[in-house]
Protein backbone atom coordinates (compact mmCIF):
# COMPACT_ATOMS: atom_id res chain seq x y z
CA UNK A 1 0.00 0.00 0.00
CA UNK A 2 2.57 2.59 1.29
CA UNK A 3 4.50 1.99 -2.18
CA UNK A 4 1.46 2.24 -4.54
CA UNK A 5 0.55 5.61 -2.92
CA UNK A 6 4.91 6.62 -2.96
CA UNK A 7 4.21 5.64 -6.86
CA UNK A 8 1.34 7.93 -7.24
CA UNK A 9 2.70 10.39 -5.53
CA UNK A 10 5.71 10.73 -7.76
CA UNK A 11 3.42 9.78 -10.95
CA UNK A 12 1.45 13.78 -9.66
CA UNK A 13 4.94 15.30 -9.09
CA UNK A 14 6.13 14.27 -12.51
CA UNK A 15 2.71 15.38 -14.17
CA UNK A 16 3.36 18.76 -12.39
CA UNK A 17 7.16 18.70 -13.75
CA UNK A 18 5.68 17.91 -17.30
CA UNK A 19 3.38 20.56 -17.04
CA UNK A 20 5.22 23.45 -15.76
CA UNK A 21 7.51 22.35 -18.28
CA UNK A 22 5.24 22.46 -20.89
CA UNK A 23 4.18 25.77 -19.84
CA UNK A 24 7.43 27.10 -19.91
CA UNK A 25 7.90 25.50 -23.39
CA UNK A 26 4.87 27.68 -23.99
CA UNK A 27 6.25 30.88 -23.69
CA UNK A 28 7.34 32.21 -26.87
CA UNK A 29 11.34 33.42 -27.57
CA UNK A 30 12.23 36.96 -28.52
CA UNK A 31 15.73 38.43 -28.99
CA UNK A 32 17.68 41.28 -29.75
CA UNK A 33 21.19 40.73 -31.23
CA UNK A 34 23.62 43.74 -31.50
CA UNK A 35 26.42 44.22 -32.96
CA UNK A 36 29.20 44.66 -30.71
CA UNK A 37 29.68 45.02 -26.90
CA UNK A 38 29.10 49.02 -26.06
CA UNK A 39 28.42 50.71 -23.25
CA UNK A 40 25.37 52.52 -25.68
CA UNK A 41 23.60 49.19 -25.97
CA UNK A 42 22.16 49.32 -22.26
CA UNK A 43 19.44 51.65 -23.16
CA UNK A 44 18.30 49.02 -25.48
CA UNK A 45 18.72 46.31 -22.85
CA UNK A 46 16.47 48.43 -20.52
CA UNK A 47 13.83 48.73 -23.70
CA UNK A 48 13.83 45.27 -23.17
CA UNK A 49 13.44 45.00 -19.95
CA UNK A 50 10.37 47.26 -19.75
CA UNK A 51 8.76 45.60 -22.28
CA UNK A 52 9.44 41.84 -20.67
CA UNK A 53 7.03 43.67 -17.56
CA UNK A 54 4.77 43.76 -19.98
CA UNK A 55 4.92 40.48 -22.24
CA UNK A 56 4.10 37.98 -19.57
CA UNK A 57 3.81 35.44 -22.40
CA UNK A 58 6.99 35.45 -23.86
CA UNK A 59 10.84 35.27 -22.74
CA UNK A 60 13.04 38.30 -23.95
CA UNK A 61 16.92 38.26 -24.17
CA UNK A 62 19.52 40.30 -25.18
CA UNK A 63 22.59 39.31 -26.98
CA UNK A 64 25.89 40.35 -27.46
CA UNK A 65 28.24 38.64 -30.03
CA UNK A 66 31.45 37.53 -29.19
CA UNK A 67 32.85 39.97 -31.15
CA UNK A 68 31.60 43.06 -33.51
CA UNK A 69 31.78 40.39 -36.64
CA UNK A 70 29.13 39.64 -39.42
CA UNK A 71 30.42 35.84 -39.08
CA UNK A 72 29.79 35.72 -35.29
CA UNK A 73 26.70 37.52 -35.68
CA UNK A 74 25.21 35.42 -38.13
CA UNK A 75 26.34 32.43 -36.20
CA UNK A 76 24.82 33.71 -33.15
CA UNK A 77 21.49 33.87 -34.72
CA UNK A 78 21.83 30.05 -35.82
CA UNK A 79 22.15 28.96 -32.69
CA UNK A 80 19.46 31.46 -31.44
CA UNK A 81 16.72 29.72 -34.52
CA UNK A 82 18.06 26.42 -33.29
CA UNK A 83 17.18 26.91 -29.56
CA UNK A 84 13.75 27.81 -30.06
CA UNK A 85 14.07 31.57 -30.73
CA UNK A 86 10.44 32.54 -32.25
CA UNK A 87 11.30 36.28 -33.86
CA UNK A 88 14.62 38.20 -33.98
CA UNK A 89 15.53 41.90 -33.84
CA UNK A 90 19.63 42.44 -35.05
CA UNK A 91 22.08 45.21 -35.64
CA UNK A 92 23.71 44.20 -38.23
CA UNK A 93 27.76 44.52 -38.20
CA UNK A 94 27.79 43.99 -41.87
CA UNK A 95 24.83 44.55 -43.90
CA UNK A 96 26.33 43.67 -47.28
CA UNK A 97 27.95 40.78 -46.35
CA UNK A 98 25.16 39.31 -44.42
CA UNK A 99 22.63 39.35 -47.21
CA UNK A 100 23.00 35.16 -47.53
CA UNK A 101 22.40 34.35 -44.05
CA UNK A 102 19.75 37.07 -43.34
CA UNK A 103 17.71 35.03 -45.59
CA UNK A 104 18.21 31.89 -44.09
CA UNK A 105 17.15 32.95 -40.96
CA UNK A 106 14.38 35.20 -41.98
CA UNK A 107 13.13 32.36 -43.79
CA UNK A 108 12.78 30.08 -40.36
CA UNK A 109 12.16 33.19 -37.86
CA UNK A 110 10.51 36.87 -38.46
CA UNK A 111 14.00 38.56 -38.53
CA UNK A 112 13.64 42.76 -37.95
CA UNK A 113 16.79 45.11 -38.06
CA UNK A 114 17.39 47.91 -35.68
CA UNK A 115 20.17 50.57 -35.96
CA UNK A 116 21.90 49.37 -38.97
CA UNK A 117 19.42 48.24 -41.43
CA UNK A 118 19.79 45.67 -43.79
CA UNK A 119 17.55 46.65 -47.07
CA UNK A 120 18.76 44.02 -49.24
CA UNK A 121 17.87 41.46 -47.48
CA UNK A 122 14.03 39.53 -46.53
CA UNK A 123 13.85 40.91 -42.85
CA UNK A 124 10.96 42.31 -42.49
CA UNK A 125 11.00 45.72 -41.34
CA UNK A 126 13.65 48.29 -39.92
CA UNK A 127 13.01 49.99 -36.49
CA UNK A 128 15.36 52.76 -35.88
CA UNK A 129 17.18 56.07 -36.70
CA UNK A 130 17.27 57.61 -40.24
CA UNK A 131 20.58 57.55 -40.04
CA UNK A 132 20.98 60.24 -43.26
CA UNK A 133 18.60 63.25 -41.15
CA UNK A 134 21.35 62.31 -37.86
CA UNK A 135 24.10 63.03 -40.14
CA UNK A 136 22.34 66.16 -41.50
CA UNK A 137 22.01 67.27 -37.96
CA UNK A 138 25.47 66.46 -36.74
CA UNK A 139 26.87 68.42 -39.99
CA UNK A 140 23.98 71.27 -38.96
CA UNK A 141 25.61 71.49 -35.71
CA UNK A 142 29.31 71.54 -37.40
CA UNK A 143 28.17 74.56 -39.65
CA UNK A 144 26.29 76.75 -36.28
CA UNK A 145 29.88 75.66 -34.36
CA UNK A 146 31.90 76.83 -36.83
CA UNK A 147 30.26 79.72 -37.02
CA UNK A 148 31.54 80.90 -40.77
CA UNK A 149 35.07 79.54 -40.14
CA UNK A 150 36.49 77.63 -43.01
CA UNK A 151 36.80 73.71 -40.92
CA UNK A 152 38.67 70.83 -42.38
CA UNK A 153 37.24 68.11 -40.17
CA UNK A 154 38.25 64.46 -39.42
CA UNK A 155 35.45 61.72 -39.19
CA UNK A 156 35.73 58.66 -36.90
CA UNK A 157 33.90 55.40 -36.69
CA UNK A 158 33.68 51.74 -36.08
CA UNK A 159 33.00 50.02 -39.27
CA UNK A 160 32.97 51.94 -42.23
CA UNK A 161 30.70 49.94 -44.34
CA UNK A 162 27.46 49.06 -42.15
CA UNK A 163 24.69 51.14 -43.39
CA UNK A 164 24.59 53.19 -40.20
CA UNK A 165 28.16 54.54 -40.86
CA UNK A 166 27.41 54.90 -44.76
CA UNK A 167 24.52 57.50 -44.52
CA UNK A 168 25.97 59.10 -41.31
CA UNK A 169 28.86 59.79 -43.35
CA UNK A 170 26.59 61.22 -46.34
CA UNK A 171 24.15 63.23 -44.55
CA UNK A 172 26.98 65.09 -42.56
CA UNK A 173 28.86 65.78 -46.34
CA UNK A 174 25.73 66.82 -47.58
CA UNK A 175 24.74 69.38 -44.44
CA UNK A 176 28.27 71.24 -45.04
CA UNK A 177 27.92 70.99 -48.17
CA UNK A 178 29.14 74.48 -49.59
CA UNK A 179 29.83 76.05 -45.87
CA UNK A 180 33.38 75.84 -46.59
CA UNK A 181 33.74 72.84 -44.40
CA UNK A 182 35.66 69.86 -45.67
CA UNK A 183 35.07 66.15 -44.57
CA UNK A 184 38.68 64.90 -45.34
CA UNK A 185 38.54 61.52 -44.22
CA UNK A 186 37.15 59.01 -42.11
CA UNK A 187 38.68 56.28 -40.35
CA UNK A 188 36.98 53.43 -39.53
CA UNK A 189 38.30 51.00 -36.09
CA UNK A 190 36.27 47.88 -36.22
CA UNK A 191 34.98 48.46 -32.60
CA UNK A 192 38.44 48.63 -31.36
CA UNK A 193 38.54 50.86 -28.71
CA UNK A 194 42.76 51.13 -28.22
CA UNK A 195 42.12 51.66 -32.36
CA UNK A 196 39.71 54.20 -32.39
CA UNK A 197 42.27 56.23 -29.42
CA UNK A 198 45.22 56.11 -31.53
CA UNK A 199 43.41 56.67 -34.72
CA UNK A 200 42.72 60.11 -32.97
CA UNK A 201 46.18 60.64 -32.11
CA UNK A 202 47.84 59.65 -35.24
CA UNK A 203 45.36 62.47 -36.73
CA UNK A 204 46.46 64.76 -34.39
CA UNK A 205 50.37 64.47 -34.78
CA UNK A 206 49.86 63.80 -38.77
CA UNK A 207 47.30 66.47 -39.73
CA UNK A 208 47.96 69.73 -38.17
CA UNK A 209 45.33 71.16 -40.88
CA UNK A 210 42.54 69.34 -38.78
CA UNK A 211 40.28 71.76 -36.93
CA UNK A 212 36.81 69.69 -36.06
CA UNK A 213 36.33 66.19 -35.31
CA UNK A 214 33.37 63.98 -35.80
CA UNK A 215 32.83 60.90 -33.92
CA UNK A 216 30.02 58.78 -35.41
CA UNK A 217 29.84 56.01 -32.95
CA UNK A 218 28.89 56.07 -29.34
CA UNK A 219 32.52 55.15 -28.09
CA UNK A 220 34.36 57.28 -30.81
CA UNK A 221 33.64 60.72 -29.08
CA UNK A 222 34.95 59.55 -25.84
CA UNK A 223 38.30 58.39 -27.22
CA UNK A 224 38.15 61.99 -29.62
CA UNK A 225 38.19 63.43 -25.69
CA UNK A 226 40.90 61.61 -24.39
CA UNK A 227 43.24 62.39 -27.04
CA UNK A 228 42.34 65.89 -27.46
CA UNK A 229 42.90 66.24 -23.29
CA UNK A 230 46.23 64.51 -23.00
CA UNK A 231 47.33 66.93 -26.31
CA UNK A 232 46.29 69.89 -24.79
CA UNK A 233 43.81 70.66 -27.16
CA UNK A 234 40.02 70.51 -25.80
CA UNK A 235 38.67 73.57 -26.97
CA UNK A 236 41.14 74.40 -29.72
CA UNK A 237 39.41 71.59 -32.16
CA UNK A 238 35.64 72.18 -32.43
CA UNK A 239 34.04 68.44 -31.92
CA UNK A 240 30.69 66.60 -32.80
CA UNK A 241 29.55 63.67 -31.54
CA UNK A 242 26.72 60.98 -31.77
CA UNK A 243 24.93 58.89 -28.76
CA UNK A 244 24.94 59.67 -24.90
CA UNK A 245 27.92 58.32 -23.62
CA UNK A 246 28.68 59.85 -20.07
CA UNK A 247 31.76 61.51 -21.38
CA UNK A 248 30.35 62.63 -24.35
CA UNK A 249 27.53 64.15 -22.11
CA UNK A 250 30.27 65.73 -19.74
CA UNK A 251 32.21 67.31 -22.65
CA UNK A 252 29.05 68.93 -24.04
CA UNK A 253 27.93 70.53 -20.47
CA UNK A 254 31.54 71.60 -20.23
CA UNK A 255 31.56 72.93 -23.63
CA UNK A 256 34.47 71.22 -24.66
CA UNK A 257 31.80 69.39 -27.73
CA UNK A 258 29.11 71.52 -29.27
CA UNK A 259 26.87 68.99 -29.71
CA UNK A 260 26.20 65.49 -29.87
CA UNK A 261 23.21 63.91 -32.00
CA UNK A 262 21.62 60.93 -29.81
CA UNK A 263 19.00 58.35 -31.01
CA UNK A 264 16.39 56.75 -28.80
CA UNK A 265 17.96 53.02 -28.42
CA UNK A 266 15.80 52.12 -24.90
CA UNK A 267 12.97 52.74 -27.81
CA UNK A 268 14.32 50.09 -30.24
CA UNK A 269 14.25 47.70 -27.66
CA UNK A 270 10.83 48.71 -26.28
CA UNK A 271 9.18 49.31 -29.39
CA UNK A 272 11.07 46.41 -31.00
CA UNK A 273 9.78 43.20 -28.68
CA UNK A 274 6.64 44.88 -28.61
CA UNK A 275 6.08 44.72 -32.79
CA UNK A 276 8.07 41.34 -32.89
CA UNK A 277 5.04 39.85 -30.19
CA UNK A 278 2.46 42.07 -32.20
CA UNK A 279 3.57 40.27 -35.37
CA UNK A 280 3.82 36.61 -33.96
CA UNK A 281 -0.08 37.10 -32.78
CA UNK A 282 -0.82 38.04 -36.18
CA UNK A 283 -1.30 41.52 -35.95
CA UNK A 284 1.04 43.42 -38.85
CA UNK A 285 -0.46 46.89 -38.82
CA UNK A 286 3.11 48.22 -37.13
CA UNK A 287 4.89 47.74 -40.15
CA UNK A 288 4.35 50.35 -42.46
CA UNK A 289 4.31 49.60 -46.53
CA UNK A 290 8.19 51.03 -46.60
CA UNK A 291 8.75 48.73 -43.65
CA UNK A 292 10.64 51.96 -42.34
CA UNK A 293 9.97 52.46 -38.72
CA UNK A 294 11.85 55.85 -37.96
CA UNK A 295 12.49 56.64 -33.98
CA UNK A 296 13.67 60.28 -34.38
CA UNK A 297 17.24 61.51 -33.24
CA UNK A 298 17.76 64.60 -31.22
CA UNK A 299 20.43 67.10 -30.78
CA UNK A 300 21.52 67.48 -26.98
CA UNK A 301 24.00 70.67 -26.27
CA UNK A 302 24.53 72.80 -23.50
CA UNK A 303 20.79 74.07 -23.10
CA UNK A 304 19.46 70.64 -22.64
CA UNK A 305 22.64 68.31 -21.57
CA UNK A 306 21.23 68.60 -18.07
CA UNK A 307 17.39 67.60 -18.62
CA UNK A 308 18.54 64.89 -21.08
CA UNK A 309 21.13 63.27 -18.89
CA UNK A 310 18.01 62.75 -16.40
CA UNK A 311 15.57 61.44 -18.16
CA UNK A 312 18.67 59.02 -19.15
CA UNK A 313 19.10 58.12 -15.72
CA UNK A 314 15.38 57.13 -15.20
CA UNK A 315 15.35 55.18 -18.27
CA UNK A 316 18.30 52.63 -17.28
CA UNK A 317 17.37 52.69 -13.63
CA UNK A 318 14.01 52.06 -14.55
CA UNK A 319 12.07 54.51 -12.42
Amino acid sequence: MKRLVSIAAVAVAAGVLLVGSAVAQEKKQLAFVVNASSDFWKLAEAGVKKAQAELPNYELQFRYPAQGTAALQNALMDDLVAAGTDAIMISSADPKNSIDAFNRIAAQVPLFTTDSDAPASNRLAYLGSSNTAAGVQAGEEMVKALAGKPGKCMGFVGFLGADNAVERIAGFRQAIEGKGIELVDVRGDDVDFTKARTNVDDVLVANPEINCMVGFYSYNPPKIYEALQAAGKLGAITVVAFDEDPVTLGAVKEGSFAATIVQQPFEWGYQGMKLMAAYLEGDKSGIPENKLIIVPTAVINKDNVDAFSADLKAKISGS
